[in-house]
């Protein structure tokens, strides 16, 4: 990237990059990972500067692929064995039980956040 980030978009992107494959957070655990922000300040990095990290790693916390990019992010679910379930109506969601992050470390040696990573699994 040639032009400078802010420096609150270059920690949510660095976030986003140490989420494991096959793992998810939602933009409110991002927030509350870097102990800063908001989602919907998380989802305006996402919007602005998102594309150059792996986006579809952060989810709304209902599951549902981000709107308008479910066929492409559904993709990389699947490439990454993301657990995924089928909904009463037969569309996938991700199965956010099984499949959120806690920011910790342990899988791909992912940093823990600045506390050494939430206390609550969410797996």
């Amino acid at each position: 990237m040639s032009e400078e980030l802010p420096a609150y978009a270059e920690r949510v992107l660095e976030a986003v990059e140490s989420i494991p494959p096959g793992r998810v957070m939602t933009y409110g655990d991002v927030a509350e990972w870097l102990g800063e922000g908001g989602p919907r300040q998380v989802g305006r990095v996402m919007a602005l500067y998102g594309g150059a990290v792996p986006w579809w790693r952060v989810v709304r916390a209902d599951g549902m692929p981000l709107p308008g990019h479910e066929a492409r992010a559904l993709e990389h679910y699947r490439t990454e064995a993301t657990p995924l379930r089928l909904t009463a109506g037969g569309e996938p969601r991700l199965d956010m039980r099984r499949a959120r992050w806690d920011g910790s470390c342990g899988q791909d040696g992912g940093p823990g956040g600045p506390d050494g990573g939430r206390d609550e699994a969410h797996t």
